[in-house]
């Protein structure tokens, strides 16, 4: 045997003796071994199919935003000729429609099966409808006649819930669900009833508003005002082109009952002569006249001076060479729709611009131009809900649209085209239908659902000009005190409100969790890390609602009345530390011994006391120096200039350029120079030199703040702003408080786990503790610190209560500081209880948490591949 080989069997018969003689792992640590893999395997792949489960399934909640519009069922049918219809009605379960002839004759059918139900005659003393005006909800309206008087008439289709029992016998069936007795429809409904519809019409006695025998060729009507004050208003145009307002307010004693009308009337500015009035419209408010021309021209009436109405703007709003087809308001009076010969149609609003050109300095200005349609409009509907809207062309095609989303929802057709189109055009009350009677009687009724109209990627990540505003823009606004109310759902604001919050609440928290950590790591002893380690970790258990609860209530009202002593408590903490810090340099050495441990670092707490106080005294003089005596005044651009302010914003950057130029020229000569020195003297040289620069990079800042207030340049209006109680500050402290823990722990354990021995290299090597922190034990745990720096961020973003309770929930889009915000997880919160489920609203709010989930899907992500390039450096050293 070669002596290699000896030398080998000696080895192993070693290991043998080590060994325990006859033993063997036992079966059950084995299954226990694997059961533990395989259990760890599986609940690993089951987090991974839960989280990808939660991601399918706010996909799913949030996908039917998107989806168009859906064709149920088209009905054709053809009803008794009727003369010159002049309006139509429905009710708003589809059940029963009506047509009202110029001759007052009222006849009804029912919708889905054509089958004709009552007719009745208007009270029209035998006179012909010359013009007819009506509300939004068809049912009020006002007929205007040849001979120059006028009527209002209510003519609708009341809807009436009864038991079961109160269901009439003997009635005809119509379909599968509907009955008659030959004027009402009857429908059974769970609950045990039934539902009864049928018409309600009143019409009240002529008035003479025009010299006998001249016609009235034009009405708007109007209804306004409160319950206890209602208002009619209506404008009417004659045949000799002679325009008038005329608006009647009621007043209703609470008392007794008793009605009191008050009515007023003018006359509008006389229109050019040979003026052919097409379309007259009138505001809820009667202070604006709309009067549409056949050529496409809209003359604009300011009357909001009723007993002096003006011409306050005459503008062309169809495209040139069109003339006008359809003129009208959406919801809410605010936006004119125009429709044009050749099948465009614009919409315009009515807004106040610096050089208008107008005789009340407002403007209609073109607001969006929806796609065209293949030929002239001819009628047109609008929602008595939403901003929906259909139009009907002259070869039969009927559009869909929603007015913001500028999106054609359903494109359909009547079954007749040509001479058969056109005619009166309803659109169901519910959005869900649609009904076309041409003048020869042929009906087309559209049933369809378009359950989400105003969501488009577009309108949800874009801008959007709505009602009311000056431009396009990012709005989140779910709801409001009016009927009118358009919803805005753009999420723009709630993640960049998700953003503004981390962002504010990572520059509190992050500076003060890893100096805080590094300082707890590598200078205090052992029993100091020991009891102040427990205690940030005790800070994480802090309930966030009782941290909103005390930021809300006690520290916003705080933060705003000592405003001053706060920004000054920005300066002053680190300030006191660090002269404190050159003052501990310049003890004796035997001293700075005696008190290190627990007595430095109480003395720590000391000064942080003493910095408190500082700024507390010297706040009122802080805020009368630098912010003209009043901050809120100042922040408002009431008093003052951005001096002072953008001084102090530019101090840390003048004190780093001053820092790396000595760094650069005399620098090395400077430490080499320190280092010949004893400690005391040493820390004396290096406090004056500390102190030269601050005051030099002080004269530095302010010298670069005059040369930028010279050149224009001011703070206000950009990260300072206007003071709200409820900001984007206060939300910073306390969110940072709360991530505090997140970050110091992780990070303090990832400083701690770097191997001793490079620290005595490092010291060896004749680096000071602090250089040794910083440039050695940093970066080799830089994986790990970036890593609770990313866990504090996902704290952040995610975080509810504390953004619910104390950031005023304001969907702004600003980066003010002083401002508040909403977040897109406290927007859930808060609106999430008042959705309906499946409304827009709802699948919304599905989708912003979709938003948050794929966000911190995409953080996490980049921060692991950050995180692992400074793992694989670390491993390298």
């Amino acid at each position: 045997m070669s002596e290699k080989s000896a030398k080998q069997s000696g080895t192993q018969d070693g290991y043998k003796r080590l060994l325990p003689i006859g033993r063997t792992t036992r079966k059950s640590v084995l299954f226990a071994d694997r059961a533990a893999d395989l259990t760890i395997t599986v609940g690993g792949l089951l987090v991974i199919v839960a989280v990808f489960g939660i991601l399918a399934f706010l996909a799913k909640e949030a996908i039917p935003l998107f989806m168009g519009g859906e064709l149920k069922k088209q009905d054709t049918y053809v009803l008794q000729p009727m003369q010159d219809v002049i309006w139509t009605n429905a009710d708003e379960y589809q059940t029963m429609g009506l047509r009202i002839g110029s001759n007052g004759k009222v006849d009804s059918f029912h919708i889905n099966s054509g089958r004709p139900l009552a007719a009745l005659e208007l009270d029209f003393g035998g006179d012909t409808a010359t013009a007819v005006g009506a509300t939004n909800s068809r049912g009020d309206m006002m007929f205007g006649f040849a001979d120059g008087s006028v009527r209002f008439a209510h003519i609708g289709l009341e809807t009436q819930v009864l038991r079961a029992e109160d269901m009439p016998s003997g009635l005809t069936q119509i379909d599968d669900d509907d009955f008659t007795d030959g004027s009402s429809v009857y429908r059974r409904i769970p609950g045990n009833q039934v539902r009864r519809i049928a018409i309600d019409a009143k019409v009240m006695p002529p008035e003479q508003i025009a010299p006998e025998g001249v016609a009235i060729k034009a009405i708007g009507f109007a209804l306004g005002g409160t319950v206890e004050r209602p208002t009619r208003s209506y404008v009417s145009f004659d045949a000799d082109g002679v325009g008038r307002l005329t608006r009647s307010e009621t007043r209703v004693n609470l008392m007794t009952r008793q009605e009191t009308v008050t009515t007023r009337s003018s006359n509008l500015p006389a229109l050019p002569a040979g003026t052919l009035v097409a379309k007259v419209l009138l505001t809820a408010q009667a202070d604006q006249v709309y009067v549409g021309v056949a050529d496409g021209t809209v003359q604009r009436f300011d009357t909001r001076d009723f007993n002096n109405p003006r011409l306050a703007e005459t503008a062309r709003l169809t495209p040139e060479g069109a003339q006008l087809g359809v003129l009208g308001f959406l919801i809410g009076d605010q936006t004119i729709v125009v429709g044009g010969t050749d099948g465009s149609l614009r919409m315009f609003f009515r807004l106040q611009a610096e050089n208008a050109g107008t005789a009340d300095g407002y403007k209609m200005v073109l607001a969006r131009e929806l796609d065209k349609q293949p030929a002239a409009i001819v009628a047109y509907d609008v929602s008595q809900r939403r901003k929906n809207l259909v139009t009907l062309d002259a070869d039969g095609n009927l559009w869909f649209r929603h007015a913001t989303s500028e999106q054609v929802l359903l494109q359909l057709k009547q079954d007749k085209s040509g001479a058969e189109a056109g005619g009166q055009l309803m659109l169901m009350p519910r959005d869900d239908g649609a009904v076309a009677i041409t003048p020869a009687g042929l009906v087309d009724h559209w049933t369809f659902n378009v359950p989400h109209p105003e969501t488009t990627w577009r309108a949800i990540f874009g801008k959007s000009w709505y009602e009311g505003y000056q431009e396009p823009s990012y709005t989140w606004q779910s709801s409001s005190g009016t009927d009118v109310f358009e919803p805005k759902f753009s999420l723009v604001p709630l993640i960049f409100g998700t953003l503004k919050a981390t962002v504010y609440s990572l520059m509190f928290a992050v500076p003060i969790a890893l100096l805080a950590a590094i300082y707890t790591s590598e200078f205090v002893h052992r029993k100091v890390r020991a009891t102040v380690k427990p205690m940030m970790e005790m800070m994480e258990s802090l309930p966030t609602v009782v941290l909103g609860f005390i930021a809300a209530l006690i520290l916003a009202p705080i933060v705003e009345s000592w405003i001053a002593a706060v920004l000054l408590g920005f300066i002053a903490l680190p300030m006191g530390l660090m002269i404190a810090a050159y003052v501990w340099q310049m003890l004796p050495p035997s001293v700075a011994l005696r008190l290190n441990g627990i007595p430095k670092f109480a003395l720590m707490f000391v000064v942080i006391g003493l910095s408190v106080w500082v700024a507390a005294a010297l706040g009122p003089w802080f805020e009368q120096t630098f912010f003209y005596g009043d901050f809120k005044a100042w922040t408002n651009h009431d008093v003052g200039t951005g001096t002072p302010f953008m001084g102090l914003l530019l101090w840390p950057l003048s004190f780093v350029l001053l820092t790396m130029l000595f760094n650069r020229t005399v620098g090395t000569a400077y430490r080499m120079h320190v280092r010949g020195l004893g400690r005391q003297r040493a820390g004396v040289l290096d406090g004056a030199r500390w102190l030269v620069m601050v005051v030099l990079s002080i004269a530095l800042s302010f010298g670069l703040a005059m040369s930028l207030t010279s050149l224009g340049f001011d703070p206000r209006g950009g990260v300072v702003d206007t003071y709200v109680q409820r900001n984007a500050l206060v939300v910073g402290m306390v969110m940072g408080f709360a991530i505090i823990p997140n970050i110091y722990t992780l990070a303090e354990d990832a400083l701690n786990s770097v191997p001793s021995q490079l620290r005595a290299a490092s010291l060896a090597a004749g680096a000071t503790p602090w250089q040794t922190a910083i440039w050695v034990v940093l970066p080799t745990a830089m994986s790990g610190v970036f890593a609770a720096v990313m866990i504090g961020m996902g704290r952040a973003v995610g975080e509810t209560m504390i953004v619910v309770m104390a950031a005023g929930n304001t969907a702004l889009l600003d980066w003010n500081i002083f401002n508040g915000l909403r977040t897109l997880s406290a927007n859930i919160a808060v609106e999430l209880p008042e959705a309906v489920i499946g409304g827009t609203l709802y699948r919304m709010l599905f989708l912003a948490a979709l938003t948050l989930f794929i966000m911190t899907f995409v953080v996490n992500t980049v921060a692991e591949v950050i995180r692992q390039r400074f793992r694989k450096r670390a491993f390298q050293l």
